[in-house]
């Protein structure tokens, strides 16, 4: 992490506010506030970082729509969570909340609940060691931590119990 010495050395070096946006775009995509935010702390000027953003745009290296797009989409693919946490996650990344619902409208229910689904049977193969009250326990709150809503793990969780043989 360069702190903020390093970077005024930086800048006296000769780093635009756009080599800088480019070195910081390297590791992983940004937000487009995320950009402003860090151009700030460099102490570019406000026409700079206004510029260097729209720049960004231009090209293509700055897009809302799709960095909420594709993280919704790695995000299901890695580690299934609710659409409230997505919600939660994508405002932590300062996207405006237009985006965020545009992005979201992806996921509907069925969606929402396979991955409630999908996340249940790990853990409740995670947890055949246990009895089935507390294996159900369990599964709820992890499910629950996940962001799923009290219907969506209710149903779960009764057909995870229909699907047990008889005993």
């Amino acid at each position: 992490m360069i702190n903020k010495k390093q970077q005024q050395n930086k800048r006296k070096k000769g780093v635009g506010a756009y080599d800088e946006a480019l070195d910081f775009l390297t590791p992983k995509a940004r937000t487009v506030r995320e950009m402003e935010n860090h151009l700030d702390e460099c102490d570019y000027s406000e026409i700079e970082v206004i510029q260097t953003v729209e720049k960004l745009k231009a090209c293509g290296l700055l897009d809302d729509e799709k960095y909420a797009a594709n993280f919704i989409e790695s995000r299901l693919n890695t580690k299934p969570v609710s659409r409230q946490k997505l919600r939660e996650q994508l405002s932590g990344h300062l996207i405006p909340d237009e985006i965020i619902d545009a992005a979201l409208e992806a996921v509907d229910s069925g969606t929402e609940i396979e991955n409630a689904r999908s996340v249940a049977e790990k853990y409740f193969r995670q947890f055949a060691s246990l009895e089935l009250a507390e294996r159900l326990r369990r599964v709820g709150l992890r499910l629950a931590s996940r962001g799923y809503s009290f219907d969506d793990i209710k149903t779960v969780l009764s057909e995870l119990t229909e699907e047990l043989p008889d005993e």
